[in-house]
């Protein structure tokens, strides 16, 4: 691939995901191009460093003749449609609040996804649900 090339595809518009770090900092990636990441003190220089790694990923990528995704490659594979299994309490729950509400349950399914995922930063793992069930010990201690 020419120099041509790889200035063509420096050019193309990948999406850049920053977030802080938790131990100081920021991290920037390129969901596109697999283990394009970068950490810096300051978002500047994290969004900076970014394009060094963008640079560096693309020109291995040509040099081991790999297949380069274009930005969103993946988006266009998804149909909007998603079967989930829950229990039946959780599906109780979510309907009865639908309909205080006043909208479908698809509607409040979608709103309160879509809450989660602007609120979920992708640098930090997601946490498991705390467990409502009594520990045998404090079992025990009740009875």
């Amino acid at each position: 691939m020419s120099e041509q090339d790889f200035d063509g595809l420096m050019r193309l518009p990948y999406r850049i995901e920053l977030y802080p770090d938790e131990d100081g900092g920021f991290v920037a990636t390129i969901p596109d191009l697999p283990g394009c990441v970068t950490q810096a003190e300051t978002k500047e220089a994290a969004l900076t460093l970014i394009e060094d790694a963008k640079a560096a990923w693309i020109s291995t990528a040509i040099e081991q003749a790999v297949t380069i995704p274009t930005p969103g490659a993946h988006a266009g594979s998804y149909s909007g449609k998603l079967n989930v299994r829950l229990p039946k309490s959780l599906h109780r729950a979510l309907a009865i609040r639908a309909e205080e509400e006043g909208v479908s349950l698809n509607h409040l399914i979608v709103y309160k996804l879509t809450q989660t995922v602007e609120d979920w930063n992708p640098g930090r793992p997601m946490t498991k649900p705390k467990s409502r069930s009594v520990s045998p010990r404090r079992r025990r201690a009740r009875d």
